[in-house]
């Protein structure tokens, strides 16, 4: 776990005051489990669940369709596959090397027992901003929650497809792309229970 956190030193009046600013724990991300929970009309995001290194955060429908819609046009960019390809068939290219990204991470799959998501949601603090940068043949993912908790991973890019592919498959469930983004939705596949992918 990395720590992070500022420390301010200020004199008053001949009194020393120390002011700490939020310190951050970022866990290192090996896992990773979304869920819709139709109560609290949110995603429930297990990094690592059932681990010492577990953390949770919900995170609301704004941030999901803004992950997803940013996403898919860094993906494109970043894609040499696409690049390569004729502006015409650059969609299809896409179509491709997500499906392979999937097949290629089929075998990370498991299942997330019940008991394990609702002592995540117990805990679980409100997702804040995700940051993602591109790192060579990986990814850098940073998702912070508003309590100081946090977690960051490498994935590549086939685990990222898988992650957002995760992701967007809640987003079906939840109905949101219903009123916002109709037009991106694709078929969730391997929705059937809640499941975490490690890398």
């Amino acid at each position: 776990m990395r720590s992070a956190g500022n420390y301010e030193r200020h004199r008053t009046r001949g009194n020393e005051t120390a002011t700490f600013t939020k310190v951050i724990h970022l866990r290192v991300l090996t896992s990773v489990t979304f869920v819709y929970d139709t109560r609290e009309d949110r995603i429930l995001t297990a990094v690592n669940a059932n681990h010492p290194e577990a953390w949770s955060c919900w995170v609301t429908r704004r941030l999901a369709l803004a992950v997803l819609e940013r996403t898919g046009e860094y993906l494109t960019s970043t894609s040499a596959l696409a690049q390569r390809a004729p502006a015409d068939f650059r969609g299809d290219f896409l179509a491709f090397e997500r499906d392979a990204a999937i097949a290629k991470t089929a075998s990370a799959m498991s299942n997330t027992p019940a008991d394990v998501l609702k002592s995540s949601a117990t805990g679980a603090e409100l997702a804040e901003r995700l940051t993602i940068s591109n790192q060579g043949d990986r990814f850098r993912l940073e998702l912070h929650g508003q309590s100081g908790g946090g977690a960051v991973g490498a994935p590549t890019r086939a685990e990222f497809q898988r992650i957002l592919q995760m992701l967007q498959a809640e987003v079906v469930k939840a109905g949101w792309f219903d009123t916002v983004a109709k037009s991106q939705a694709a078929p969730a596949t391997d929705a059937i229970a809640p499941k975490s992918i490690r890398h």
